[in-house]
């Protein structure tokens, strides 16, 4: 690798770490908003518990949602003959969540990480619109595009009126009045307030540094194969034998059954994985890991594993294709296998974004708590407020990292804070000033990220 490649790789993953630090005082309020404001914990203790267990969350978290992450651009798009125009993406993604990131943070605004950098990947993948040669509608996986929008969009709704309903229970259960009033400044509340908040704090933190923290992988993920896919296209550790009895597997269940009532785009997709079967198994011949395999011809396999499972998924869930419930699930069962070789990230990526994401999580709490803390509302947040949100935001994430898809800790806590003040006095305890300009941040996120992301990335193919 040239000098000048070395320096925009060392460049990048720097970005991505102070992507994924600032991530973490970014979001730190979300997790410690309560248990500071509530003083069950000084603010060290809370932010330094916070950052701990956002980074145990990292390191247990797997790599679901970091996938779901990389493969929003094809990676045919991101590697491109010149390695420089996908610096160019990395370095324009890169640059535009964190611009945003920062400019809602200098503003005390609770924005969603996630929404910044879905949104600056998205426009990447737009901008190839404006490029001759190119075809737009093959540079974003817009089904996955679709799939992680729903779970942004949703989240915070479901948070809204889970919050409701957590504190309706929790009015029928826990009858002390201290639970439902405002903190006195300067006093601890009873130790059971106490340890029920430390709870919340810490499954916010965990879940966080679980599902937002993998984000941070999924970057690193990209700029890795983006600049040396020959290194990190595929798992070397994993047996190249192994995933062609996988994909032969799925090519022969396919290939028994009744392709006279495909359609157009079933043929293509029958065609595609024929082809690429074959492609995986003439490159691998003789060949039991990909270290053993040329360089040049590494990246082809990731690209020939992933254009089967794709062609594959789509097969399973259309009308036409005549399987049984038996061979479905294990085509499925074969899909899964095979991902072993393309869905991975090093051990030493994992751990660099854990310590990124828990040093950003001990810094920069003060501006949002406030917000989260006092203007959601007319009334100062309660004990059962709080508990309520957190509570409701540690279950959303952890489902959603189940389901291996992003969400947004900031609009799931916010909603859910809002649905709390809403469950005491309705609507009329909402703070308007306060709750259209979180409103208005949540709405220009997107818009914001993918303009200014895809004009950088015009902007800086033309100059690399």
């Amino acid at each position: 690798m040239t000098t000048s490649l070395t320096v925009f790789l060392v460049i990048c993953i720097l970005l991505a770490c102070a992507f994924e630090f600032i991530n973490g005082f970014h979001d730190t309020a979300n997790a410690v908003a309560t248990v500071i404001y509530n003083n069950s914990l000084k603010p060290t203790t809370a932010v330094v518990y916070s950052g701990i267990m956002n980074f145990v969350g990292v390191l247990t978290g797997g790599i679901g949602v970091a996938m779901g992450i990389v493969n929003l651009l094809p990676m045919e798009v991101l590697v491109d003959n010149n390695v420089y125009h996908g610096i160019a993406m990395i370095m324009a993604l890169l640059l535009s969540s964190i611009i945003w990131n920062l400019g809602t943070w200098l503003l005390g605004l609770p924005a969603s990480s996630s929404h910044t950098l879905i949104g600056s990947i998205l426009g990447i993948g737009l901008a190839f619109y404006f490029i001759p040669g190119y075809d737009g509608n093959n540079t974003v996986n817009w089904a996955k595009a679709k799939e992680t929008g729903w779970a942004l969009l949703l989240s915070p709704f479901a948070g809204f009126a889970m919050a409701i309903v957590i504190m309706f229970v929790f009015k029928r259960i826990v009858k002390n009045n201290i639970f439902y009033k405002e903190p006195i400044p300067g006093k601890r509340p009873p130790i059971w307030i106490r340890m029920l908040s430390w709870c919340t704090c810490g499954m916010v933190s965990f879940f966080h540094g679980q599902n937002d923290g993998q984000k941070g992988v999924g970057v690193v993920m990209m700029i890795l194969i983006a600049i040396m896919p020959a290194y990190y296209a595929v798992d070397k550790g994993v047996n190249l034998q192994s995933i062609n009895a996988n994909i032969a597997t799925i090519e022969k269940i396919i290939s028994a059954t009744d392709t006279t009532q495909f359609g157009k785009e079933e043929y293509k997709d029958f065609r595609t994985i024929k082809t690429h079967v074959k492609h995986f198994a003439t490159t691998i011949s003789n060949h039991t890991h990909a270290d053993e395999v040329a360089l040049d011809k590494r990246f082809d396999l990731r690209s020939d594993v992933m254009q089967v499972l794709k062609s594959t998924d789509k097969l399973l869930n259309s009308n036409n294709l005549a399987i049984s419930k038996n061979n479905a699930t294990l085509v499925r069962n074969e899909i899964a296998a095979s991902k072993k070789l393309v869905e991975y990230a090093p051990r030493w990526v994992i751990i660099m974004i854990s310590i990124c994401l828990g040093l950003g999580t001990m810094i920069g709490w003060k501006r949002i708590v406030r917000t989260l803390g006092e203007k959601i509302g007319k009334q100062h947040m309660s004990y059962a407020q709080g508990a309520s949100a957190e509570l409701v935001t540690a279950l959303g994430i952890g489902v959603a990292t189940g389901y291996k898809v992003p969400v947004s800790t900031t609009h799931i806590l916010s909603s859910s804070i809002m649905g709390s003040m809403v469950a005491k006095k309705g609507l009329k305890n909402l703070q308007r000033k306060t709750i259209l300009n979180i409103f208005m941040a949540w709405v220009l996120t997107l818009p914001v990220t993918i303009i200014l992301s895809g004009a950088l990335f015009l902007l800086f193919r033309t100059l690399l």
